[in-house]
């Protein structure tokens, strides 16, 4: 049986979150040759990946977006919704279509279904999915439970790089060129926090704990976001502001560990690239993060909003033996998270899902 054909929905064209894993399987399906697409449900002002994503329509669910995902999907044996929105834009514009869709959470439920109208809402449009796909198996457990999903439509699939993108910075001189370019300082210990600069994302913990370092300790916050005003206006002298970058490698070959404070997560990307360059982590125990991050092997896990706990597992990992953390960091992610293994076992559910449409 020849590879099924394949579209990718992303909810807008920017390389985060969900849109970042599906450009990594799109990108991987290609390079096999295997027929694949990447649309996006609408545009976003903050998009600067310049890589020609057709955008469907105005806005998520509009009409004209979703009469346009309807006939892209026409051209496809399968569809594949990347997280957020379009899962109901799937549900709702390929309503009596043929082609089937399959979902990908990569979220946390309980914190997008807090309210039960909104968890009856989710779980009617995944049961119209013929198959859901989670970053964890901990995700699949929680699925199976608050949606009463049939355990054979649910799949463990996770979140996944090539590990050829983010290899390690090799020795002291590639870590130094790496500075060097993106304008840090050459010396001293340096923390890279990468994310959206947006509530749950919480900078403000990240401001706050790099406060309570030591004076030779610097900080370097990669993204873009609503907080941006704020974030600069409370950033201090030993704090770098890099905006978004388009390809978040060398800040990992630049930094001596990585710091995530979200409030809530499911299992991050920019964990899994960190630990595949082999930097270690510092990182709140939130949704799966604990699947990357394995406390005092490959990382320290603390609390949420908690600026004093999350200064002290920095200052505990800063003084550790980072090498050995890293080791173990990259050694796990290449065990379950490099893309090329992943992708296998997306093509074999995307087959399945063909096959028993």
């Amino acid at each position: 049986m020849a590879e099924p054909r394949v579209l990718h929905v992303i909810t807008d064209p920017r390389a985060r979150g969900a849109q970042r894993m599906a450009r990594e399987l799109h990108g991987e399906l290609v390079r096999r040759g295997q027929a694949s697409e990447l649309v996006a449900l609408h545009p976003h002002p903050d998009d600067r990946t310049g890589d020609g994503v057709r955008v469907l329509g105005p806005s998520r669910h509009h009409p004209t977006t979703l009469r346009a995902l309807r006939r892209a999907a026409a051209g496809a044996e399968v569809v594949v919704a990347h997280g957020s929105s379009t899962l109901q834009a799937c549900a709702l514009g390929l309503f009596g279509a043929r082609t089937p869709f399959v979902y990908v959470n990569i979220g946390d439920p309980r914190h997008w279904t807090a309210t039960p109208l909104r968890r009856a809402r989710v779980g009617a449009f995944l049961h119209r999915a013929a198959a859901v796909a989670a970053i964890s198996p901990h995700a699949v457990d929680l699925l199976r439970t608050r949606f009463r999903l049939p355990a054979r439509r649910l799949h463990v699939l996770p979140n996944a790089r090539s590990a050829d993108r983010f290899s390690p910075p090799g020795d002291r001189a590639a870590k130094a060129a790496a500075r060097a370019a993106l304008g840090l300082p050459a010396d001293g210990p340096l923390i890279a926090w990468i994310g959206a600069l947006s509530p749950e994302k919480r900078p403000d913990v990240a401001l706050q704990a790099h406060a309570l370092l030591p004076g030779d300790v610097r900080l370097a916050l990669a993204g873009e976001g609503p907080l941006r005003q704020e974030v600069a206006e409370a950033a201090g002298p030993r704090t770098h502001l890099l905006g978004a970058l388009a390809d978040p490698a060398p800040l990992y070959r630049a930094a001596d560990l990585l710091l995530l404070t979200s409030d809530s997560e499911g299992v991050p990307g920019v964990l899994i690239e960190a630990a595949l360059a082999a930097l270690p982590a510092v990182a709140t125990e939130v949704g799966w993060v604990s699947d990357v991050v394995r406390h005092g092997e490959t990382g320290l896990l603390t609390a949420p909003g908690d600026p004093s706990a999350t200064a002290e597992a920095l200052r505990a990992l800063l003084a550790a033996d980072r090498a050995r953390f890293g080791e173990a960091a990259r050694t796990h992610a290449l065990a379950h998270f490099e893309l090329d293994a992943v992708t296998t076992r997306w093509q074999q559910l995307l087959r399945q899902v063909v096959r028993h449409r």
